[in-house]
């Protein structure tokens, strides 16, 4: 029996991912979630984090997304992002760049729960990525 399911990661300028794959982790705002095959429908946001995927017993790619949408239905995810960057893309000058651009937004006093919320998402996962 067949475990894949369908999934493109998309952004406006062009696909970042697509093929069959195991198993998808998202960063959502409900929380990290793991989408296997014939997982309920779900239309949902994506906070600041990694999206891993699995396309077989070894195999996995991660993704970094500072924000974005998912939809799964009929054993296909779509992931529309802006800001999908493969983990292997990534440079240390793009990084310190951004860390660097988020701590600076966080120590602004004008800056709203919310936003305050998704910063602290982004320079969290951003500390996590080793490049």
């Amino acid at each position: 029996m067949e475990d894949n399911f369908n999934l493109e990661i998309i952004s406006p300028e062009k696909i970042i991912f697509s093929g069959k794959v195991r198993m998808a982790t998202l960063p959502s705002y409900e929380g990290d979630m793991s989408i296997l095959k014939n997982h309920i429908s779900i239309i949902t946001f994506l906070r600041p984090g990694v999206v891993k995927v699995q396309t077989n017993e070894n195999s996995y790619n991660e993704f970094f997304v500072e924000d974005g949408t998912i939809e799964y239905f009929n054993d296909t995810l779509v992931i529309l992002s802006a800001s999908a960057v493969s983990i292997k893309d990534l440079t240390k000058d793009f990084m310190e760049k951004l860390s660097k651009d988020t701590v600076e937004k966080l120590s602004k006093k004008d800056i709203t729960d919310h936003e305050r919320y998704i910063l602290n998402h982004k320079l969290d996962t951003i500390k996590e990525i080793r490049v």
